[in-house]
């Protein structure tokens, strides 16, 4: 599923902007700027780099991705033998933390419901829980600089032995001090409408302000105007 989004040089693996645009477009449903193959400051989502190492690496009964620092087309990343706790790094920076506990799953088919599942959650994002989730407190991001940064996320997988998982988005979270806040995403796992397990996406927000719907309803429009021409 993921090979045309990336390629191998030697021993690293390198993201090129057209590949890194292309799975957030269509694969993630995501259209951050950031991500535009012309993009000043392109980065590669943070969704492609977390499904590389589930396909790499497997999936463990408990996971952890921290994102450290931001991958674009000149990274040159480094992925090592796995343990319970690894890098992923270019030119010796860490890009990516991973942490996980218990034997590793590596049934393609889990992998590939899980990563799609996923992604398509994360995607999803924004603006449709985002924006109302910051409104319920009188606030909203800046329309003239949008910075939301994805920082960690975590994995608790109960079963291991399923081969198809379903993601349902529950009871999201937003605090914020200032002009600074965070966001957390939660999510259940489901097999055959049993919960299996459970996760949790973390972002960070900067350039928070007071709500104004006239600029919300701008910004959506944005968006969604992008989405149909990109």
């Amino acid at each position: 599923m993921l090979s045309r989004f990336y390629q191998e040089q030697g021993e690293h693996v390198v993201i090129t902007r057209e590949q890194g645009s292309l799975f957030a477009k269509q694969v993630a449903d995501d259209f951050n700027p950031l991500h535009d193959v012309d993009a000043k400051k392109f980065c590669v989502p943070g969704d492609l780099l977390f499904s590389l190492v589930l396909a790499r690496y497997g999936i463990s009964d408990n996971m952890q991705f921290s994102f450290v620092g931001m991958v674009d087309e000149k990274s040159l990343l480094s992925f090592p033998t796995g343990g319970s706790e690894f890098d992923i790094t270019s030119n010796d920076k860490v890009m990516m933390s991973v942490k996980r506990e218990g034997e590793a799953n590596l049934c393609p088919t889990l992998i590939d419901s899980l990563t799609k599942s996923y992604v398509e959650f994360s995607g999803t994002a924004f603006p449709h829980v985002i924006i109302p989730l910051m409104a319920e407190q009188g606030v909203m991001i800046n329309p003239a600089r949008p910075m939301v940064i994805y920082e960690s996320m975590a994995i608790h997988l109960d079963d291991k032995s399923i081969s198809q998982v379903e993601l349902v988005a529950d009871t999201p979270e937003f605090s914020y001090e200032g002009k600074r806040g965070k966001i957390i995403l939660r999510f259940k796992l489901l097999s055959n409408g049993q919960q299996v397990g459970r996760g949790e996406k973390h972002m960070l927000v900067s350039g928070i302000r007071e709500y104004c719907q006239d600029m919300v309803d701008d910004l959506i429009t944005y968006y969604n105007n992008r989405k149909a021409t990109l």
